[in-house]
């Protein structure tokens, strides 16, 4: 696969000097000398490494490269500065960049980085692809991700397992709680004993107990026969506490009973009855402020929050959201008989820049359907749910129909042109003369 580099440097003879070196050395070239032009060319096309001056007439090299590995997430940076300090080499190395070059460039040194450069990303290529093949033999119970956020949630469970604390996950809807709450259980020494999972918010309070503490026959309305406290049915194990928030008090009073002294008395009956199970809670819910507000026991707070490990939320992880199709698609694939294997880097900065108010969940939904409607191998925009690809933009408050025709005009042409960057092809697709799409863009005011 031809290698190719991204050139952005206002100064002319330099980037023009650049260019033609890279070319003579085999690389696939392209150059700019504003960051608005950057950021277009990689909006056209993938590029593999990017040259950045950190002067540049529009902006700073610094904050361009952030903007592309947004746009593309395997796009990796050498930074180009006038001064070689240890605080510019900071700031570089901040910014994501993998190494930084001092002017004048010298071209040896130019060659040497980026072969160092390309190494390093076809070894990482190589670790991300055995990791995930090793990852699908798990059957989708393993945490996907290489993000820092997700490696210190990692970091926090693996000392976490190894004691014997309850613990507390807090985290948005949709985040998977309760895949980090196994992964917990699987990492610890007790991963042969039961993991039983109960949802705190959908249940009647008298069966919610039964449940949990057991009860004699006829004890619970709606239940046949004496049940089986899920206490007692782990053993030494771990009992998942999903939306532990929602509780109801008198409830919580009987849990902090039972963690407090290892031991519950069932529905209807006056025996009481060891437990020596691990707590594990989760919560999308602030329970400092569930306390400060009566809604929950502050004893009982204490007791689950030893240990708390926050599940971040996608939008904070979108440096994961790649290998998460990569994973989602594959299983839907094998799920329904498909043949999609992945999906296109169009797709992937789409699905990078949405703001995922349903986190994984939505994420994974998306893509069952994505999976679904791809008739190739790749899953493009046009395969994902309308919402992601914005095309169900509102119009606007106006009764105006020049208005609203102007806005929809606008709307489709951006969609077109998301979809076909280059401007020819747009055209056509169209059914507009180059000239007439130039006008068009310049006229409804439409940034690329």
């Amino acid at each position: 696969m031809p290698r190719s580099v991204l050139i952005v440097e206002d100064e002319a003879i330099i980037r023009t000097s650049l260019r033609e070196f890279l070319s003579d050395e085999g690389y696939q070239v392209a150059d700019a000398g504003t960051v608005a032009a950057a950021l277009t060319l990689a909006r056209q096309r993938d590029f593999q490494v990017a040259i950045c001056d950190v002067q540049l007439p529009d902006g700073d090299g610094l904050m361009l490269l952030r903007r592309l590995q947004q746009l593309n997430p395997s796009i990796s940076g050498l930074i180009i500065t006038a001064y070689a300090t240890v605080e510019n080499a900071v700031e570089a190395f901040k910014s994501g960049a993998f190494d930084y070059l001092v002017k004048p460039v010298i071209f040896d040194d130019l060659a040497n980085k980026l072969n160092r450069l390309f190494q390093y990303r076809e070894l990482s290529l190589e670790n991300q692809a055995l990791r995930r093949e090793l990852a699908r033999h798990f059957e989708g119970d393993e945490i996907v991700g290489s993000s820092r956020a997700i490696i210190a949630v990692q970091q926090a469970l693996r000392r976490a397992a190894v004691t014997n604390s309850n613990v507390l996950l807090a985290g948005e809807s949709g985040t998977g709680k309760e895949l980090f709450a196994r992964t917990l259980h699987k990492w610890g020494p007790k991963q042969n004993e039961q993991f039983v999972a109960v949802n705190c918010a959908t249940q009647p309070t008298e069966l919610l107990e039964g449940q949990l503490f057991g009860a004699k026959a006829g004890t619970v309305p709606g239940t046949k026969g004496e049940l089986t406290a899920i206490l007692s049915q782990a053993t030494t194990g771990t009992v998942y506490l999903d939306e532990v928030a929602l509780l109801p008090l008198s409830t919580q009073d009987k849990l902090l009973r039972a963690i407090e002294f290892q031991e519950f008395t069932p529905l209807g009956s006056s025996e009481p009855r060891r437990t020596h199970a691990r707590i594990v809670a989760a919560t999308t819910r602030d329970l400092v402020k569930e306390v400060a507000e009566g809604r929950f026991q502050e004893d009982l707070f204490y007791r689950l929050d030893g240990v708390k490990i926050r599940i971040p939320a996608l939008r904070d992880r979108l440096d994961d959201v790649p290998e998460l199709v990569e994973f989602f698609v594959s299983k839907h694939s094998r799920a329904m008989g498909q043949k999609a294997t992945g999906a296109t880097s169009e797709t992937i900065r789409l699905l990078m820049s949405n703001p995922w108010k349903g986190n994984v969940r939505q994420l994974d939904n998306a893509l069952e359907r994505a999976v679904m409607m791809c008739d190739g191998t790749q899953i493009r925009p046009d395969d994902l749910p309308p919402d992601l690809r914005g095309d169900e933009q509102p119009l606007p408050d106006t009764d105006d129909l020049r208005s609203a025709l102007r806005h929809y005009e606008r709307l489709h042409i951006l969609r077109v042109l998301r979809q076909w960057p280059e401007k020819r092809e747009a055209a056509k697709r169209l059914k507009l003369g180059l000239s007439s799409l130039y006008r068009k863009i310049e006229e409804l005011g439409i940034d690329l």
